[in-house]
């Protein structure tokens, strides 16, 4: 049996669900697919887009909270909303593992359990720093508020694109030099 490995995948998928909100459901389940959620999500309802979104909306409280005690409170706090208690299973003959979360579930309840638990995961594995918003949008005048999640070896990662971290070494070159 493998552990099922929402660490990684499921704090990105939160960041790119966060970063870049798709226009309907079916654009959720889309990003979820892109980032290796194999489950099928057959209990449709017609608040599906905006409960999920505030599943996100809540997520980012995690990605804001600068403390590491109000962190792991707001995570905890998720996970117990979640309510789902491990089971094995094999679905699709992929071999046996865990999830965290009920079958047959809406898309935002197994988003919510797979979301808390990966980033809980996540921040008390690689460190509880590695989570927060684009540095970029510290400069005056840069309005970039996108989620990094640092999956670097060094646990530095600032930046959401190179782009931003380009323009911020720009923006620090130019004060330095005028």
């Amino acid at each position: 049996m493998h552990l099922n490995p929402y660490g990684e995948y499921a704090v990105l998928l939160a960041a790119s669900l966060a970063n870049d909100w798709p226009a309907n459901r079916d654009g959720i389940v889309e990003r979820t697919r892109d980032f290796g959620m194999t489950m099928d999500f057959p209990h449709s309802t017609v608040d599906d887009h905006a409960v999920t979104r505030a599943v996100i909306d809540a997520w980012l409280t995690v990605v804001d909270a600068r403390d590491p005690q109000e962190r792991a409170g707001l995570l905890n706090s998720h996970m117990a909303s979640a309510a789902a208690y491990p089971r094995l299973t094999d679905h699709n003959d992929e071999g046996w593992h865990l999830h965290y979360r009920d079958r047959d579930q809406t898309l935002s309840h197994v988003l919510l359990a797979v979301i808390s638990v990966g980033t809980a995961l996540h921040l008390s594995t690689r460190g509880m720093h590695r989570l927060g918003r684009c540095a970029a949008g510290d400069a005056p005048g840069d309005l970039c508020q996108n989620v990094v999640v640092d999956v670097t070896r060094n646990g530095r990662q600032r930046y959401c694109s190179v782009r931003c971290a380009n323009r911020s070494a720009v923006r620090r070159h130019r004060a330095r030099t005028h």
